[in-house]
């Protein structure tokens, strides 16, 4: 023991100024194994209109008219843990890809934008299947609403997840810290402005309530086909809250052919 005590002291002294290393402290962060393990709970759910992945907008902000409720969980419904978030107009959210979860993991994935094919590293990459499967989206608070059964509820709009969503953080985004005007974004830049031309027919588009209307229409101008597919021909089902609208591409144009109920 003295020699293992001799050879971490160095590391030890740094937590030791903030986090006394007691018996506890130390198993749960396993120093000796220098494999820190971290578990996670879900604050909250997020509740939107997409019950399949297909036809989630692709970044967060790609679909700004889309809204989403964020409900917290009992234990974190203290309208405490809330105070002056108001004063900020966006946030992030740290998620989990729910769907996403494998024993095994890839060094290289293929984002559908490069056609499928192309390997990238997964790091490189905001593809949901990672060593950790936990994402990071960016919304818009439009306000905080307070319920009787769940607590003060957070409305957003921008959102870029599946309903049923586990979110295990939110953190207020900083415009002075967080906006990099002069970023790049590699490979991911040459199809920021890809987009699809919506046709949909008034008669079609009267069946959707009128406050989903424009969000459904800027994921449908998102394209949700994998770049990969492209067969005129083909009709496509989306399921959107509770509808499922069916349409073709060709030529860069989107025809919505049916909304179901």
């Amino acid at each position: 023991m003295r020699i293992i005590s001799t050879f971490f002291t160095p590391l030890f002294r740094p937590f030791s100024l903030f986090y006394p290393l007691d018996k506890r402290r130390l198993a749960r962060y396993n120093i000796f194994t220098m494999k820190n393990t971290l578990t996670l709970r879900p604050i909250a759910h997020i509740k939107t209109d997409f019950k399949e992945k297909f036809g989630i907008p692709r970044q967060s902000g790609r679909a700004p008219s889309l809204t989403a409720e964020l409900v917290f969980e009992p234990e974190f419904r203290n309208p405490d843990t809330l105070r002056e978030i108001e004063g900020f107009s966006h946030l992030w959210l740290i998620f989990d890809f729910s769907l996403a979860h494998r024993d095994e993991w890839c060094a290289t994935v293929r984002p559908p934008r490069l056609g499928g094919n192309t390997r990238v590293g997964v790091f490189a990459s905001r593809s949901p299947f990672r060593p950790n499967p936990i994402g990071l989206s960016c919304v818009r608070l439009l306000r905080v609403e307070k319920r009787e059964k769940e607590g003060c509820v957070l409305i957003l709009s921008g959102a870029d997840l599946l309903d049923g969503t586990p979110v295990y953080d939110i953190k207020p985004y900083l415009p002075f810290a967080d906006c990099q005007p002069d970023a790049t974004g590699g490979y991911a830049s040459a199809h920021e402005r890809d987009c699809l031309t919506v046709h949909f027919p008034q008669a079609l588009l009267e069946r959707i309530p009128m406050e989903k209307r424009a969000g459904l229409i800027e994921c449908l101008a998102d394209d949700p086909r994998p770049s990969y597919q492209d067969e005129p021909a083909r009709i496509y089902g989306m399921a959107f809250a509770d509808f499922e609208i069916k349409f073709t591409v060709e030529n860069g144009i989107l025809r919505v052919l049916d909304v179901l109920s």
